[in-house]
């Protein structure tokens, strides 16, 4: 038994997705305003996070591998914090990182 594994339809850069889906003109474009929306939110949460994570290791100017002890990941991940590259965390990674700073983590919904 063989799988077939060619996509049959790939959208193209800055094409709308939900257009190439069948969604009506209209509802595709609200989809993909929506869809840009979040993931903006979500990328300015996780660069706010590593931000308060990168000004902690700034403040006790430690180096990346005692930073890297006390956030329980190795010493290229908190490369990563420092340089911002978003797509290599989740959130979730990014609270658990900041909460062994000892720093207070509140989330607000507006």
């Amino acid at each position: 038994m063989t799988i077939d594994i060619k996509s049959a339809h790939i959208t193209r850069k800055g094409g709308n997705v939900f257009a190439d889906l069948g969604f009506d003109p209209d509802e595709a474009v609200k989809l993909q305003a929506e869809s840009r929306r979040i993931i903006a939110e979500k990328l300015a949460l996780k660069l706010q996070l590593m931000e308060e994570i990168a000004v902690w290791i700034n403040d006790r100017k430690l180096k990346q591998a005692d930073a890297a002890l006390i956030l329980g990941v190795t010493r290229p991940r908190v490369s990563d914090v420092i340089h911002k590259k978003s797509v290599k965390f989740n959130i979730d990674a990014l609270i658990d990182m900041l909460s062994r700073t000892g720093k207070n983590i509140q989330l607000s919904v507006r």
